[in-house]
């Protein structure tokens, strides 16, 4: 079997390649190979037994699609993706990569006319404005930034594909990914891990909100089983929407300092300065956060027992050394 991940040079693309990688299988087939596909060269991962290959792909650019999804592909993980604070500032940037990229990506995988399975990542920013709590599987999308919009049109676009036959699609609305390893990026959600992330590795942080700001929130490392659980999901178990939310937990900022705290001691938690952000306070205070993933968790996708294990994974699988 052959795997292609668009956006394997991210963070949660680089996770599941290995996760893939060591597991050796999916669907009850062998892995023979893995596509790791990005706007630049990927990282390279060993594969161990399995192929690991790296190339680049502008989603955007149809003619980089078809070279990127070939026709012994099996599985398409569709990550990549402009995010939030990005998309909202460029308009132009998110339509091209949110919306015509993954409308690339689901055509040219029609055009194998081979129905791969797709799993496709939207994000729970499909949410919010005037729709009541709590919010489930069937209540209706309502987004109130650009990033949400255009994910919510790439899922409607999933599920009529997956509807006409063309592909296997499944989708999930993803929560925020935190302890994220690395480099700061251009999401609104990014001083969710940031605030936690600096001050394990000795770093002052910026808390754009107040501690009593709740989210949901979900680790990298039960995102990339989750995103393999996904994959595997029967077609005749998914119904006739094909998206759905992935299981994540309600926690504010202080339960997140207070989760540091008690696994890293008191330290880390002086580091964090609170500073008002009013551009990102009004993106992210427009999420919804009584989420109820009742279809996911049913379909055996799961969360984190609590933020204690979100900051205890980082600290295992991604702090630097020293």
């Amino acid at each position: 079997m052959n795997i292609l991940i668009i956006g394997g040079g991210g963070v949660v693309g680089q996770k599941l390649g290995r996760a893939l990688a060591e597991r050796g299988e999916l669907r009850g087939e062998a892995i023979s190979t893995i596509t790791l596909a990005d706007i630049n060269d990927p990282a390279p991962i060993d594969g161990g037994a399995v192929k690991v290959e790296t190339m680049t792909c502008n989603i955007a650019d149809a003619s980089s699609v078809e070279a990127c999804v070939t026709a012994d592909t099996v599985v398409i993980y569709l990550l990549a993706a402009i995010v939030s604070a990005h998309a909202e500032e460029d308009f132009d940037a998110g339509l091209s990569i949110n919306l015509m990229g993954t409308l690339n990506v689901l055509q040219r995988a029609r055009e194998l006319g081979t129905k791969p399975v797709v799993v496709f990542t939207s994000s729970i920013a499909v949410y919010g404005g005037e729709v009541p709590d709590p919010i489930v599987d069937h209540s209706f999308l309502n987004p109130q930034t650009s990033y949400g919009a255009q994910k919510a049109m790439g899922e409607l676009l999933l599920n009529d594909f997956s509807r006409k036959g063309f592909i296997d699609g499944r989708g999930f609305r993803l929560p925020t990914i935190s302890v994220r390893p690395g480099k700061p990026n251009r999401a609104a959600s990014s001083f969710m891990s940031s605030i936690l992330r600096e001050p394990l590795n000795g770093q002052e942080a910026v808390c754009p909100v107040e501690a009593d700001f709740p989210h949901y929130y979900l680790s990298p490392r039960k995102c990339v089983e989750n995103l393999i659980k996904g994959a595997e999901i029967a077609e005749r178990d998914l119904g006739q929407n094909r998206c759905m939310m992935m299981p994540g937990r309600m926690w504010t900022i202080g339960q997140m300092i207070d989760a540091m705290t008690a696994v890293a001691g008191p330290e880390p938690a002086t580091l964090i300065k609170w500073e008002p952000q009013p551009d990102i306070q009004a993106i992210v205070t427009g999420w919804r956060f009584d989420l109820r993933p009742e279809k996911a968790v049913t379909l055996g996708l799961s969360a984190d027992e609590s933020f204690e294990d979100n900051v205890r994974y980082y600290l295992e699988d991604d702090k630097p050394a020293g």
